[in-house]
């Protein structure tokens, strides 16, 4: 990873990352670009995705991915990046599906939380036991955004932000 190059969306500048080729990094935290060199249009195919995607027209990303976790963190991203649109699920059914024990659902959060790609794997569709929307690296306001562009409704947070 060594270039990036911001766009704007709905919810605020995402900061785009990774060789030119493959994205490795989609964040709303623009600090994580330091020690990278700006180059606008390198990520063309993905600006022209996200923009799809912000309009309603795009459901999932077809874009070349480079991020690298550990082994057990491949495998929940794995599974987040199969969540339909427009669903939700638990972390406790997340740690489920990817065979992790019911102790290590806070394993399984720590995985999501370090997803480095917003948006395009879709860790905003995790949500805790009852529905609540809990952490998020873009911040849970973003997370709530993200549900609502995709036609979900949260009750308990239309009930706070409301």
């Amino acid at each position: 990873m060594d270039i990036y190059t911001t766009i704007d969306t709905p919810l605020g500048e995402l900061l785009l990352a990774g060789d030119g080729q493959a994205l490795a990094r989609v964040s709303f935290d623009l600090a994580a670009r330091a020690g990278l060199r700006r180059e606008p249009g390198a990520f063309a195919e993905a600006e022209r995705q996200f923009a799809e995607y912000f309009a309603g027209e795009r459901i999932a990303f077809d874009l070349p991915l480079a991020s690298h976790g550990t082994p057990f963190q491949e495998r929940v991203w794995e599974e987040v990046a199969a969540l339909p649109y427009g669903t939700t699920t638990t972390y406790g059914a997340l740690a489920a599906r990817v065979g992790a024990p019911r102790d290590r659902i806070r394993a399984v959060g720590a995985a999501v939380g370090a997803n480095p790609l917003l948006i395009v794997r879709p860790c905003h569709r995790v949500v805790g036991a009852d529905g609540s929307l809990t952490g998020y690296a873009g911040g849970v306001e973003r997370k709530h955004e993200l549900l609502a562009l995709e036609g979900v409704r949260q009750p308990r947070l239309w009930s706070v932000l409301s």
